[in-house]
């Protein structure tokens, strides 16, 4: 084969790794290159075990193959190591070692924010995320989101509809749209904007993998907006993430007249409630105008 590139080796180790995802992200990051902690790796277990060591050079003819295919179809890799991948997710400390890419990022999506909320949405709420499209959209950053129905959908929509960036952060492989009913809204998103996954392409949906992916969506954002959610609910646990991961988080004001978690996150610094979108946007631009958020 052709000589190896960071990307192939990045495939290569973490279908073939045992630690997690984020472990790779650091030992390749503190490498510099994912050739050289695939060929350290695989030469540690050889030196274990005389059986069933590892094959570099297969593993990384399977990897390329993969991408060939991938690529084929119009997905983009991008690994921890390349210039491409999200500056405000490389801050954070459980950034995933690859994502996979519909569509395209662009250097003003470090300008975005996350609209999050109840999939199972009151009018209101479906209202409220609307208008916070629409007003994010206009000052001019970028709507985040994952693609559910109810609150996430409504982000989406309104920002497609503004003539707006707005990314998708989904909890399944790219080949896969959940829910089904979202599927030309996914879509429409790659198409002028972007849809990111961890995942591998052929990935469904599960228990774990939303979780992940709301850490995600947290460390690309500059900030997360929780509409409608109950103690449950992912929002939620993607405010605590993003709290974690020094990112401001902004709280619907009845939301924390009716959730008692949302009272309780209304006291933790770093914590902001709100009643109109423009507060979002002047606390924002005000948190940001020395780039402390993402530097």
């Amino acid at each position: 084969m052709s000589q190896p590139t960071e990307t192939t080796a990045m495939v290569a180790l973490l279908r073939s790794g045992a630690l997690p995802w984020q472990r790779y992200a650091d030992l390749v990051e503190e490498a510099g290159s994912a050739l050289r902690v695939l060929t350290e790796e695989t030469a540690r277990i050889d030196d274990q075990t005389t059986l069933f060591a590892p094959d570099v050079e297969r593993l990384l003819s399977q990897a390329q193959a993969e991408i060939e295919g991938w690529e084929a179809v119009g997905m983009e890799l991008l690994t921890v190591l390349d210039d491409g991948y999200p500056d405000n997710l490389r801050a954070v400390y459980d950034r995933p070692p690859l994502l996979f890419l519909a569509g395209r990022l662009l250097p003003t999506d470090a300008r975005s924010l996350a609209i999050i909320g109840s999939r199972d949405a009151t009018p209101a709420g479906l209202e409220f995320a609307a208008e916070i499209a629409s007003h994010i959209v206009d000052a001019g950053f970028t709507v985040a989101s994952g693609l559910a129905a109810g609150i996430d959908t409504a982000a989406h929509t309104t920002a497609l509809q503004r003539g707006g960036r707005t990314i998708a952060v989904i909890g399944t492989g790219l080949e896969r749209v959940y829910p089904p009913e979202n599927e030309t809204l996914q879509r429409q998103i790659a198409a002028t904007g972007a849809v990111i996954s961890q995942f591998w392409p052929d990935a469904g949906p599960s228990r774990r993998s939303f979780p992940m992916r709301n850490a995600v969506m947290s460390g690309v954002t500059l900030g997360s907006v929780v509409v409608e959610a109950s103690h449950t609910s992912g929002a939620r646990l993607q405010a605590r993430i993003a709290l974690a991961h020094g990112r401001v988080v902004f709280l619907h004001a009845r939301l924390v007249e009716r959730e008692s978690w949302a009272a309780e996150f209304a006291t933790r610094p770093g914590t902001h409630v709100v009643e109109r979108p423009n507060e979002i946007v002047e606390i924002t631009e005000r948190l940001t105008a020395d780039n402390a958020l993402v530097e």
